[in-house]
């Protein structure tokens, strides 16, 4: 598929803009959903006729229905979708965990995905050609202190994308499922520790993360793809971390 329509939902910061910069740079036309309406407009101003900027908030199953339903005509012909909203709050052990920071994360990264895929998916079947792209995260497989709900989401993602590959199986639809560690340059940390600058900017420190634009180049290459191939999952981190350790706490030692 050299050019064609693609929505991308979070485009109002890190993945979300890298991607709408990446497709809008190669000439398709991008859908930029978000609930951030003047950073849409910025995203508008940047690549005139490209970008239609679409101010929804994914959660609203009813508001997200009804925008794509009714997009502009040279719009409304999706070819593919990447459900890229999505968030953490919170880094607390469960027993510590607001009970809204969860709400939210389900809310945004489990229902949002659903209500964007509910809403398109039958369009790109009727048209037998299309593309899923749902970003997941390691914390959806790899376990970690304070990942509680967020990589219960996130694990959501993992089959909710494997489970409409089977469901999807005799027709060219692909879906493919981008899992990425650390990745520095968005506001994911800010938004986790809730404006708390310096614990955000630690996460980074001492070592070369990813940044939102290894992410882009990663979705291109997998909408670039032939169409007799679906790239199922990516897991994507840097060189610096990995997944390798199982932690056990034990009594008496000094810590």
């Amino acid at each position: 598929m050299k050019t064609g329509t693609i929505v991308v939902t979070g485009a109002s910061a890190g993945f979300g803009t890298a991607l709408v910069h990446r497709y809008a740079r190669s000439g398709w036309r991008v859908v930029a959903a978000a609930r951030r309406t003047d950073r849409l407009e910025d995203l508008r101003a940047a690549h005139p006729r490209l970008v239609y900027p679409l101010t929804i908030d994914v959660t609203d199953a009813e508001a997200v229905r009804a925008a794509f339903t009714d997009l502009p005509a040279d719009f409304a012909t999706v070819d593919v979708v990447v459900n890229n909203a999505g968030l953490a709050l919170g880094a607390e052990p469960a027993y510590r965990a607001a009970l809204g920071d969860w709400a939210t994360m389900i809310a945004t990264n489990c229902n949002g995905v659903v209500n964007v895929t509910h809403a398109l998916l039958p369009g790109l079947v009727e048209r037998q050609r299309g593309h899923i792209i749902n970003m997941g995260s390691v914390a959806g497989t790899h376990a970690y202190p304070g990942g509680n709900v967020y990589g219960a989401t996130k694990a959501f993602v993992h089959q909710f994308s494997h489970n409409l590959r089977a469901d999807l199986a005799g027709t060219p639809i692909r879906v493919t499922l981008i899992e990425p560690g650390t990745c520095a340059g968005t506001e994911f940390s800010r938004v986790r520790y809730h404006g708390d600058r310096d614990q955000a900017l630690a996460v980074y420190d001492g070592f070369d993360a990813i940044v939102a634009e290894d992410i882009a180049d990663a979705v291109w290459w997998t909408t670039s793809a032939p169409p007799h191939l679906d790239i199922t999952r990516i897991e994507m981190m840097p060189t610096a971390q990995t997944p390798a350790g199982f932690a056990v706490h034990r009594t008496g030692a000094e810590t």
